[in-house]
């Protein structure tokens, strides 16, 4: 082996080490709950519960409380998304090193990444803003993080199952399944680049899985079965060959149970 392929193993092996622990990180941050009142794991536990009254005062939060709340959507976020992105990381960082910057190939891809998820912190002040609205309406928990009541959650689970078959899901999840002919058509020089190229893409995947995202408030924000399913879910959809007839399936399953709880079969 020569000495080109030996580093060129080393680096890759360093981004998928990387990428790894921020993984891991998100992960632990997201199940231990930090700065929640409960733990995602006493939450799943009582996930059959749809609100505790008394505990927490709908939509009083402070200003730390906003920024709590933010930093879990964010952190989870970056859980949910890194196992399907990855692979788009690691093609930017081959890219990378076929050009002249080919000696800083990890540090483009690290800003590439830092921009994919700068468009998921936008999605989470949004995330979090409408959380704090609906729990000041009374119509999620302040202790659960969930729809209260049936009615709006079969209304989501039919609008998220509609939102499958639009032109913009359509478009958009096209994007995500297409990462080499992204970055050929999208490639800029230098970290500003990298990270613009990080943010568009980050873009369309915020696109196409908002809508996905909403259905936590269906289980529970912080309900790990929600999280792992829709994780699961969004990789198989952006990176089996399969991906856009499992989105219109699940589409479909979406309305059908949306449909069973406003009729009463659930």
């Amino acid at each position: 082996m020569s000495v080109l392929e030996t580093t060129l193993r080393r680096e890759k092996a360093i981004l998928v080490g990387a990428l790894a622990l921020l993984f891991t990180l998100a992960a632990l941050y997201t199940v231990h709950g930090v700065g929640m009142n409960m733990s995602a794991l006493k939450m799943t536990a009582m996930s059959n519960m749809r609100d505790m009254p008394g505990m927490a005062v709908p939509g009083a939060w402070s200003a730390g409380h906003a920024l709590l709340v933010f930093l879990m959507w964010w952190v989870m976020m970056v859980a949910m998304m890194l196992p399907s992105v990855a692979p788009n990381v690691l093609l930017f960082s081959a890219l990378a090193r076929r050009t002249r910057e080919g000696s800083r190939a990890s540090l483009l891809a690290g800003a590439f990444l830092a921009g994919y998820l700068l468009a998921w912190a936008g999605f989470s002040v949004a995330a979090a803003a409408s959380q704090w609205a609906l729990e000041a309406a009374g119509i999620v928990s302040a202790t659960m993080m969930t729809l209260i009541d049936t009615l709006p959650g079969a209304l989501v689970l039919i609008a998220a199952g509609v939102f499958q078959f639009t032109p913009l899901k359509g478009a958009c999840l096209r994007h995500c399944r297409a990462p080499a002919q992204f970055l050929a058509s999208h490639y800029r020089p230098g970290i500003g680049g990298a990270l613009r190229m990080g943010l568009v893409h980050g873009t369309y995947c915020v696109g196409c899985c908002w809508f996905l995202m909403a259905l936590l408030f269906v289980g529970g924000v912080m309900n790990l079965y929600w999280i792992v399913g829709l994780t699961a879910f969004v990789a198989l959809e952006k990176l089996t060959p399969f991906g856009a007839l499992a989105a219109r399936i699940a589409g479909a399953g979406l309305i059908a149970w949306g449909a069973a709880i406003i009729l009463g079969f659930v």
